[in-house]
């Protein structure tokens, strides 16, 4: 521990340190609480912002966890405020929680701004809450500390290991296909998810969990263990003694969030093989640092970087608790230092050098060596070409290998409900070799961009053994799924984007070496085409919805709202 701050120079001092009649309407509705004034008067108060809810899986167990992270403070000289947030249940919100990370964003950027607050411990994990937190956090200004929820325990059927998400995907097919019936589904419904805990497979939680861990906000290895291990509640408690320490030392989230930590974060999430999702949450979360991140960033890094992790869906085998076990985000980015910027610092240490030396791998198989990484390049390609003229994303390595060249007839569809409704339809003449579009599913037009881009396979083609075709959309996908699926298209078809003007029996070619995707039609068919499109309906007239249509913007930068990722300064309010 630094030397402690006086009490005149913590933000908090101005509730509580005054002389003023706030000051004693804030002291006395502090004895209201039970608080005596020994337990928080002179110390740093700490927020954590908890986004635990009897309807998230993933973050049930962070009400028992947030005691752990107020024993940290407490042990650390500091005084703790649980302040209850968002939720964003990956699971159960409708239609999709990307509707309503921006909300959670302003939510956390908010109360860290209007309450008497010196730090924040950030507790997530969910596919949404973790760049909502740290995209609040960082417009707020004030020292912060993240903590994973930590993946679940693996699941289990059989004599198999379950990969949440991933092979819900796998048996859903081979139940259409005719290959298991009922019971079997039955006893994978109750074997698939464990434990609380966030998908233990590479998915977008695990991605972005690890992301935050290399962008140096969490303490470290907290991004892989599981949620459900007595190390988890040591983990949070190591929070709360590290964010006392960050507000004494004057360490505000802003300094951590450089341009170089995120170069790190990318870099990382490429060597992961990680969810396309990272691709938008990262420059959304770039854009609230003041950092600009862009799509050729992600592929220039790419081509640098091999994915080492040989964790499903990228990889073959195996999960996130075997990832943790076998060195953890410290022992992979020991594999990698020549591609990190070492001298940055972390919430923990000086420098991300100090954070991961003496790091090691202990499976390396589980962390591959670099000269036998499960794929030469990072996981994720950004494509360009007329249909994408903002470019888009494929994670190619999750792909199967002779679709990545490929051109097939198209067959579109307008909407997620239209393509749940006539996939099985003979007339539609659906082959292995055609080209599956879906539009209508972008950040306005889903609306909210929800997980649709892994488009279901015809049955008849399932029951003659095909798994992957091409697919395209403006939507995203869950990071536990696989497939040849090109995703975040932008503009999207919604605003009028080339992928509205797409039509069933139009060539497309996907060429993933080259970073091509290309709608086969001439220029002057196109524009056409363009003069007879008509906008859709406006989907709100009203609400949070409405703020929403007019405010977010597409998925190349990262779908902010507008006058949230602007730059500009926020007065902290007068408190007396």
């Amino acid at each position: 521990m630094n030397a402690r701050k006086p009490p005149e120079q913590l933000r908090s001092h101005q509730w509580y340190g005054t002389d003023g009649l706030r000051s004693f309407s804030h002291r006395a509705r502090t004895r209201q609480l039970g608080y005596l004034p020994e337990e928080h008067l002179g110390k740093p108060v700490i927020a954590i912002l908890n986004t635990w809810s009897d309807i998230n899986p993933c973050h049930v167990h962070l009400r028992d966890r947030a005691q752990a992270v107020k024993r940290g403070v407490w042990q650390a000289g500091g005084f703790p405020l649980e302040f209850p947030v968002s939720t964003l249940s990956e699971t159960f919100q409708k239609p999709t929680p990307m509707l309503y990370r921006n909300l959670l964003a302003l939510e956390t950027e908010e109360l860290l701004r209007s309450y008497p607050v010196d730090g924040a411990v950030l507790m997530g994990g969910c596919d949404k809450s973790t760049p909502a937190l740290l995209m609040g956090a960082a417009s707020a200004g004030l020292p912060a500390v993240f903590v994973p929820a930590g993946p679940m325990l693996p699941g289990h059927w059989r004599n198999e290991v379950l990969g949440s998400g991933t092979d819900m995907w796998k048996y859903w097919d081979d139940k259409r296909a005719g290959l298991i019936g009922d019971c079997e589904m039955l006893e994978l419904e109750n074997g698939l998810a464990r434990s609380p805990g966030h998908c233990m497979t590479m998915g977008t939680a695990s991605t972005l969990t690890a992301a935050a861990e290399a962008l140096g906000v969490t303490v470290p290895g907290a991004s892989s263990i599981p949620a459900v291990d007595s190390g988890h509640d040591r983990m949070a408690a190591r929070a709360g003694m590290t964010i006392v320490d960050l507000v004494h030392k004057d360490r505000k989230l802003g300094d951590i969030l450089t341009a170089e930590a995120f170069e790190d974060a990318v870099t990382t999430v490429l060597g992961l093989g990680g969810s396309t999702n990272a691709v938008i949450h990262l420059i959304a979360m770039a854009g609230r640092a003041g950092v600009k991140l862009t799509l050729d960033d992600f592929d220039r890094v790419a081509r640098t970087v091999p994915v080492l992790a040989n964790v499903r869906p990228g990889g073959q085998k195996y999960l996130m608790e075997d990832f943790h076990f076998a060195g953890g985000l410290p022992g992979f980015l020991s594999r990698i230092p020549d591609l990190l910027h070492l001298d940055r610092p972390t919430v923990s240490h000086d420098t991300l050098r100090e954070q991961i030396a003496g790091a090691q791998v202990h499976d390396d198989d589980v962390i591959r060596t670099r000269d036998n990484p499960v794929a030469d390049e990072g996981g994720v390609a950004v494509l360009r070409g007329n249909l994408c003229p903002d470019g888009a994303v494929i994670k190619h390595i999750a792909a199967e290998p002779r679709l990545l060249k490929h051109t097939g007839r198209a067959v579109v569809f307008d909407d997620y409900q239209q393509m749940q409704r006539t996939i099985n339809d003979p007339a539609l003449d659906i082959t292995a070799d055609s080209v599956l579009v879906l539009r209508g599913a972008g950040p306005k037009g889903g609306p909210g961009m929800p997980e649709y881009g892994m488009l279901p396979l015809p049955d008849h083609l399932l029951k003659q053994g095909v798994r992957d075709m091409v697919r395209i959309s403006d939507a995203r996908m869950s990071g536990t799924s696989y497939g040849t699926c090109v995703l975040h298209i932008a503009p999207e078809s919604y605003v009028g984007g080339p992928l509205a003007l797409v039509r069933t029996g139009d060539s497309i070619t996907l060429d993933v070496e080259n970073r091509l995707l290309r709608l086969d039609v001439d220029d002057e068919e196109l524009e056409r085409r363009r003069a007879d499109w008509t906008p859709p309906p406006v989907r709100y007239e009203r609400g949070y919805g409405a703020l929403y249509n007019e405010q977010i913007t597409q998925a190349d930068t990262g779908c902010d709202f507008e006058f949230l990722a602007r730059p500009g300064t926020v007065q902290d309010p007068y408190a007396g």
